[in-house]
């Protein structure tokens, strides 16, 4: 995808998400994150959304804390959500090509700009779920090439950091199979980090978890149940999943 395609999504995503918080109201519950309510949805969204523009407006070469939120309820707080997405949109767009700046995930793409892009259009899709969570429905899917894409992200990305918890004490394999795109990937657990390469080889694995890229999207990142006819073989593999994958 293309940067602007990613930016394009985050700005959609994120008026998206505001619409349906301001809608379940900021005191709702968010069942797809115990323990939070709306508030704590948009202090964390707006919190990240400050954090990763000052990376690239700044041109910041090393990490930093997320700034933190104000102590804002109501309408309030969501015109302070609606500004720093605004923001970040903005800056993202006008942001030079040569820009650098920090970024933290090992399948990183081939510039800072476009890391920030693809990692901010997801982090505000899982988020916009979460808000629809609060309302009580079932959240609208995404386009399957940015599903896949965001499954891409989250396997060969933050699954391969040692800070991921997916492990298993004995080799034990996971094939994730997108149908609608034909996208595979097959996924070594183990004591170690998981270990992601694209594509079936034909060789056996305990668990095979399949479906269209939307769901795959939905499931892996813990806001759908990863259940049903599309997990195959050792299903203690897909509630491990569950329990360890959360970011």
């Amino acid at each position: 995808m293309e940067i602007t395609d990613y930016v394009k999504t985050l700005a959609r995503e994120g008026e998206l998400l505001a619409d349906a918080a301001e809608r379940a109201g900021t005191d709702a519950f968010v069942p797809s994150c115990p323990g939070w309510h709306v508030t704590d949805l948009l202090r964390h969204t707006g919190s990240v959304h400050r954090w990763a523009a000052a990376y690239v407006a700044e041109g910041r070469l090393e990490p930093t804390g997320f700034p933190e939120a104000p102590e804002l309820v109501g309408g309030e707080l969501l015109a302070w959500f609606r500004e720093g997405h605004a923001d970040l949109v903005r800056t993202l767009t006008e942001a030079p090509a040569d820009v650098q700046c920090w970024t933290f995930l090992p399948t990183a793409p081939p510039s800072p700009t476009a890391f920030w892009a693809r990692r901010q259009a997801h982090e505000t899709t899982v988020h916009r779920m979460d808000a629809e969570s609060a309302l009580g429905v079932v959240p609208s899917p995404v386009a399957p090439d940015f599903a896949e894409d965001g499954v891409d992200e989250l396997l060969t990305g933050f699954h391969a950091r040692p800070r991921s918890r997916v492990r298993t004490p004995e080799p034990r394999t996971m094939r994730i199979r997108a149908a609608d795109t034909g996208a595979v990937w097959t996924v070594h657990l183990s004591p170690a980090p998981a270990r992601t390469v694209l594509g079936d080889m034909g060789d056996p694995v305990d668990c095979e978890v399949s479906g269209e890229a939307a769901w795959l999207y939905a499931a892996l990142w813990n806001r759908l149940p990863l259940a049903g006819p599309g997990v195959t073989g050792d299903q203690s593999l897909a509630a491990l999943w569950a329990d360890t994958a959360g970011i």
